[in-house]
Parts: C-alpha cells; sequence; structure tokens
C-alpha cells in the first residue's frame, strides 16, 4: 500500500487526503473495534467510517455550519469518531469535551461551552437530558441528537479545500494550574505531529494500536485515534471507565488483539501494579507490547521497574517502556525516548536541585532524586531550556523553562489569551517558542522535566518538587491511594509552610464513625511525616488523610495542586486524620 505521509511542501496537506488514501487503497480494511466491558461492542472498516463522517458532514453543510464551533458530546465510541471527522470535512471547528454523566463534570462543559461561544452541541438522545442540565444562559448554542437525524446520501456531500493554516480544532487545556483555554490547533498541527509520532515510535500501516485513553482528551484523540487514522492501521479502543473500574481489561485487550502500541499517564501502570493479581497474570501474553507509552503526569522510575518486574512473567520487557513528554499547546508529542532501548533512570544530587542544578550521582548515596528521562526532540522542532528572568539560554544541566518552537506548536489559544505564551524569544533569535510553563534541563542530550513553574514549593530560600513530596508521602503507606496527593504550601503567620493532602485507599475508609480492624491512621501520618522529614529536611505544617476519590485533577489524570490548596483554604474538603503540628 503507498503512503501519504507528512510532506513539508505541500501546504494545503491534512489527515483528510491521507484518509482519503487509505480508503482507496484498503477500502474493507478495519478502521476501529470498540469493546465493551471488555469484549467486542462494535467495528467499522475504512471506508463507512468516512462514508458516514461525509454524510454527517452532508449534514453539516446543509445546516450552514460551515466556520462554526460544535461541542461534540458522546461518550467514547465510534460514532465520536464519525463526528469529529465530519467536522474536518465540514470546515466546522470540533470542541472535543466529557460526556455530561458526571455532575463533576458540568462546571468545567459549562465554561468551555461559554468560553468558545460554540454554535451548536453534536450529542446523542441517551445524553439529551444530561446536557440539559448545562448552563446555557450565555450561549445559544443548538443542541443536536445526531443519532435522531435522516441523515442525507453521501452523494450529497460537497467536497471542501483545506487549507493547512486553519483551525481544525480546539483542545481544551486540561487546567492543572489555571482555568482550561481553548488550543487552536490546524490541520498542518495535526499532520506534523501525527508524523512525529510515526517517527519516534516506530509506527506503519501494520501496526497495531490499542487505547483506554478518553477520545476528548488530546493523548486519547491524537495518539489513539488520528494517528491509527494517519498510519491507515487498524486499532481496538474501549471505554476509560472499563479500565479505571478492572485495570486487567486493558492487558487482556493487549493480550488477545496482540497490540504493540498502547499505554497511559503514570498512574495507569501503577493501577496495574496495585490491582492485578498474581493468578491474574498467569493467562496474560503481553510479549507483543513493543511501546508502553507513558505521559501527560511525572513518570517515576520506581512505577517502570515495580511494573517490568511484576509483567515480566506474562512476556512484558522493560525496553517497551517508552517516556514521552508533551502538551496540547504542542498538539501532543513534544519528547520521546528510544524505542529500542530501556528507559534512561538517573540519580541526581537533591541539594543540587533545590538550587536548580542537575548533577548526576554515580555513588549509592541515599540524598539524590531519581528522573526518568522523557527523551529527544523529534524532526524539525526545536527544544530550549530558558532562564525565566533573563531569557537567556541555560547551559546543559541548569533547570529552567522548557520552551519549543516547531510546526507542531499550535496557533494559539482562542480569543489571543495569554498569547505571550506562544511568543517566548531568546536573545539574537527571531524564532517565537512556546513558553511551555513546565521546568527542567538537558543532559546528555536527553530531557528531564522536574516540574510545572507555578507549583514549585519554596521554603527557606530552597527549591522543592511537589511531585517528589508527593512520591515520598505514597510510598509511606499501602493505604493510600496511587497517584492521589497533593503538596503546597500555604500562609501561616506570615510565613510559607508546607500542606500535605492524601486520598486513603477505599477499603481504609471510616465506616460509621470506625475504622478498619488493623489500620492506624495516626502512624501513617507519623510515619510520613518522617519520611519528609528525612528525605527533604523540611518539616511538614498539616498532614491529612481525606476522602477517596476527592484530590482535583485534570482530565488526564494529574493532580490539580492550585485548585486542591484552595479548597484546602476555603474547607471544602473532608478531611479523616490530621497531623498538625503546632
Amino acid at each position: 500500500m503507498t503512503q501519504i505521509l507528512f510532506n513539508k511542501s505541500t501546504s494545503n496537506h491534512s489527515l483528510l487526503e491521507v484518509l482519503e488514501n487509505v480508503v482507496q487503497h484498503t477500502p474493507q480494511k478495519k478502521a476501529f473495534t470498540y469493546l465493551s466491558n471488555g469484549v467486542f461492542h462494535e467495528s467499522t472498516t475504512y471506508i463507512q467510517l468516512v462514508s458516514e463522517a461525509k454524510q454527517i458532514a452532508s449534514y453539516m453543510q446543509q445546516q450552514k455550519l460551515m466556520g462554526k464551533r460544535a461541542l461534540i458530546m458522546f461518550p467514547s465510541s465510534i460514532s465520536y469518531i464519525k463526528t469529529f471527522l465530519a467536522c474536518l470535512y465540514a470546515k466546522v471547528i470540533a470542541i472535543p469535551v466529557y460526556p455530561p454523566t458526571l455532575s463533576k463534570n458540568l462546571n468545567r462543559i459549562t465554561s468551555i461551552m461559554n468560553h468558545s461561544s460554540a454554535d451548536v452541541i453534536f450529542t446523542t438522545s441517551k445524553l439529551q437530558s444530561y446536557v440539559s442540565k448545562i448552563n446555557l444562559e450565555m450561549t445559544d448554542a443548538k443542541c443536536i441528537s445526531l443519532d435522531k437525524i435522516d441523515l442525507p446520501p453521501i452523494d450529497s456531500y460537497i467536497q471542501l479545500d483545506i487549507n493547512g493554516d486553519e483551525i481544525a480544532f480546539l483542545q481544551y487545556t486540561s487546567g492543572s494550574t489555571s482555568s482550561p483555554k481553548g488550543v487552536m490547533v490546524t490541520h498542518n498541527n495535526i499532520i506534523t505531529n501525527e508524523e512525529m509520532i510515526r517517527h519516534a515510535f516506530g509506527n506503519n500501516q501494520d501496526t497495531k494500536i490499542l487505547g483506554w485513553l478518553p477520545l476528548y482528551h488530546d493523548m486519547g484523540l491524537i495518539g489513539n485515534v488520528l494517528q491509527p487514522l494517519y498510519l491507515g492501521t487498524s486499532c481496538v479502543l474501549m471505554d476509560p471507565l472499563d479500565f479505571l473500574q478492572k485495570p486487567i481489561r486493558w492487558l487482556q485487550a493487549i493480550s488477545e488483539h496482540k497490540a504493540e502500541v498502547s499505554g497511559g499517564p503514570n498512574f495507569a501502570y501503577e493501577l496495574c501494579i496495585k490491582k492485578i493479581k498474581e493468578q491474574e497474570i498467569e493467562s496474560l501474553d503481553l510479549s507483543s507490547w513493543e511501546v508502553a507509552f507513558n505521559g501527560a503526569e511525572p513518570i517515576r522510575s520506581d512505577t517502570l521497574i515495580d511494573f517490568a518486574k511484576k509483567f515480566k512473567p506474562a512476556g512484558f520487557n522493560m525496553k517497551s517502556f517508552y517516556p514521552c513528554y508533551g502538551m496540547a499547546e504542542a498538539t501532543l508529542l513534544i519528547t520521546g525516548g528510544d524505542r529500542k532501548k530501556e528507559p534512561i533512570i538517573k540519580r541526581f544530587d537533591l541539594e543540587k536541585l533545590k538550587e536548580n542544578k542537575a548533577v548526576e550521582l554515580l555513588s549509592t548515596t541515599t540524598n539524590a532524586s531519581t528522573l526518568v528521562s522523557c527523551g529527544i526532540t523529534q524532526l524539525d522542532q526545536t527544544i530550549k531550556i530558558v532562564d525565566p528572568i533573563t531569557k537567556n539560554i541555560c547551559v546543559e544541566g541548569a533547570i529552567g523553562e522548557i520552551w519549543v518552537s516547531g510546526q507542531n506548536v499550535a496557533k494559539g489559544y482562542l480569543n489571543n489569551e495569554q498569547q505571550d505564551t506562544f511568543l517566548g524569544r531568546v536573545p539574537k533569535e527571531t524564532t517565537n517558542y512556546l513558553k511551555t510553563g513546565d521546568l527542567g534541563f538537558l543532559y546528555q542530550g536527553q530531557l528531564y522535566v522536574t516540574g510545572r513553574s507555578k507549583d514549585v514549593i519554596i521554603l527557606r530560600g530552597k527549591n522543592f518538587f511537589p511531585q517528589d513530596i508527593e512520591k515520598t508521602v505514597e510510598v509511606s503507606s499501602n493505604c493510600l491511594s496511587s497517584a492521589a496527593c497533593a503538596a503546597f504550601t500555604i500562609l501561616e503567620k506570615n510565613e510559607e509552610k508546607l500542606v500535605v493532602i492524601a486520598e486513603l485507599e477505599r477499603s481504609y475508609r471510616p465506616r460509621n464513625g470506625f475504622i478498619k480492624k488493623g489500620f492506624n491512621p495516626e502512624q501513617i501520618l507519623k510515619d510520613i511525616r518522617k519520611n519528609i522529614m528525612q528525605e527533604y529536611g523540611i518539616q511538614p505544617y498539616a498532614i491529612h488523610l481525606i476522602k477517596t476519590g476527592t484530590i482535583l485533577k485534570t482530565s488526564s489524570g494529574k493532580v490539580r495542586r492550585s485548585a486542591c490548596k484552595e479548597a484546602y483554604e476555603k474547607e471544602e474538603l473532608q478531611i479523616w486524620f490530621s497531623n498538625i503540628r503546632s
């Protein structure tokens, strides 16, 4: 099969051109298979997918929606993909959002709805009742249940010319440090980043991809939907809740479908480590899994090591782990490792890191921070580590803000919000850089990400990265939930003081005022305090064990530390046990 891939000389190049080529050469090839509760639910071929997307696009054309903004409010499904592609075909600006089935999502959806001034909501008849709960006072958006529409025939679709610089869709950021912003992703951005992913992962038209990530999230949409379409390959998808409720389903699906590429944030691997029993591993065959990508949140070396050890009997190889770094403002992928080698894990002097310097430790001293490399830049993209104050480029090993330049970097935010984010300039250069807001350093050509600049904890003139403290907390007890801890500072008596909140595992929550036999929360709190003191030389002001499932997170599972701090200060958290230093 002849594929159309990345071509810098083709200004009007788009994913739709690639898709048309796939349909022309392999119309009956399976595009997507969707699993429900771990078993087959539905599937579609490339010709079916494109034909139905064009029918929906034709309906959009008849409704004169070209250039309008449309929320895609579907559950994860093949219908979601068809509707998204229909928007591309009809030149309707798609806005992927959460399904509104959970009350906690309604405020975010309302915020996106009003901020984007969306003209229409595409949904299903089953979700119509949930949509009615959204506050639409600030918009005249029309709600359309596509499953109730008599779609026009495919030959009524009018082919449109796609300009690569046109906005394809709006990807709202996860809002881990601020209110969500609408990233304007162009057709050129998509095709550039898909080629970067193909190159980094070593994918081709025969690569078997499997994913559980939400389709409204950039990693799910760009990595698990648009990447297979770009390659012209087949992909198996499953509902995110099916994985979260029973993590073994993910690995069973990889085993059954012989998937080669699959992954998610670090917490997904942690869930597998904690929830999958040894006897369940016996039936797994993970030998086909070549790229287990890990991104979207801090990558923990212990997670990689423990997962590889636990699932080695099932054929999993440490070399399969693929740490990567990316963000919506760069479409998705920015850096990635060498898919043929084990992840690079190094130990750095903890005291020097507090001074924004990375010094590798070759000895076994305990005063160290272990970091996982996020790999190298891809294709023509450029990365700089920049001093956020002087704007000078940092030397190797110096911690600064990560800046990125390339054709994968988006146009900016909708309504020109914080446009300065996309206009970073270093001395003696005319290139505009994306200022990521992430801190990191380059060492031996590899990028190491140390945290968000807004999240850095400064105590007595020294810098501490909250994810390091949170990791120390989580390993203090197996009674704590995975990836459900937040460390931040508050102003107490005119002094910045450290506060830590951590979720208890569900089985340890108090019931009717009684605690589980053998569970000693006071000892856990003491152990957390002792471990933080030993590791970092700082005394937390307050440590709290809180209700399961209440740590505020983004759609990708990252802890929203600023939001957690705000909830704490407003006394909105349900605290079960505390240790406060007077």
